[in-house]
């Protein structure tokens, strides 16, 4: 059978540098066969470069800048921002969006690095691997001002509101779900949602070594998060959805395929 595919590893992150070998073997051990290497910064792209090219079927690559960077592209036009995420032959565009609920950048800024990396997938016929929080009418308003000839696109750890799925479905959007869904204390109205996302526009993904499934019954030291939970998440959402197993596993592959190919 085919294996679950993680739309979101932040293998560049600190926490991996010296063990990622071991992170991607103990993944596979536990079924997960495909990475998606997500981009946040400028300072992303070599290291991306450079761990694809090792066993490269093994990882589709975003290429963007989070909105919490969204700095980095003050002085930069649109012909810079485009070579320098071209260079690295990206399968996607991002991670994007907007961000309010830090506003580690200003708004103004994140939403002209947004607006940049939406008519960078347009040019390069790329999909949009997208970030929202606390920021849902200005991302939507921005969305709708560029709906001609949009691409595909995912929203990325979905944590929001019956409304905002809606918006989102309404879009032709994708879903991905994080283990943010396995606290049932803190999540009542996404673990709710979830019912109602359709299977062929659902994707799954861990945000390592972010967001840890609360409901782990061992959790790692530091509370490291790794694509081999990527099970305990699908069976968290096969628990809430219906679904069975391999079912969630297979379509969520499928689209995860078919979207980052």
């Amino acid at each position: 059978m085919a294996g679950f595919i993680d739309i979101a590893c932040n293998f560049t992150h600190e926490s991996f540098k010296h063990k990622l070998g071991e992170v991607i073997n103990n993944a596979e051990h536990a079924g997960v066969e495909k990475f998606v290497l997500l981009c946040a910064s400028l300072s992303d792209l070599d290291p991306i470069k450079q761990i694809q090219n090792i066993e490269p079927e093994k990882y589709f690559i975003s290429a963007g800048i989070h909105p919490h960077h969204a700095t980095e592209t003050a002085g930069m036009n649109y012909d810079q921002l485009l070579s320098q995420l071209q260079s690295i032959n990206p399968h996607a565009i991002g991670e994007t969006g907007l961000d309010y609920f830090r506003n580690i950048s200003p708004p103004d800024i994140q939403k002209e690095s947004f607006r940049m990396h939406i008519e960078i997938a347009k040019e390069l016929s790329l999909p949009l691997y997208l970030h929202q929080r606390d920021a849902h009418n200005d991302f939507m308003r921005m969305i709708r001002e560029h709906r001609k000839n949009f691409p595909k696109f995912v929203v990325h750890c979905f944590t929001g509101t019956q409304k905002e799925l809606d918006d989102y479905l309404d879009l032709g959007a994708y879903i991905g779900l994080t283990g943010w869904i396995c606290d049932e204390k803190r999540n009542i109205d996404l673990r709710q949602s979830i019912k109602n996302i359709p299977l062929e526009k659902m994707m799954i993904e861990t945000d390592s070594p972010y967001l840890i499934p609360k409901n782990l019954p061992n959790k790692p030291k530091k509370n490291i998060n790794e694509p081999k939970y990527l099970p305990h998440i699908a069976n968290e959402i096969c628990e809430l959805t219906g679904y069975e197993l391999e079912e969630l596993k297979l379509a969520t592959s499928n689209n995860a395929i078919n979207f980052f190919s």
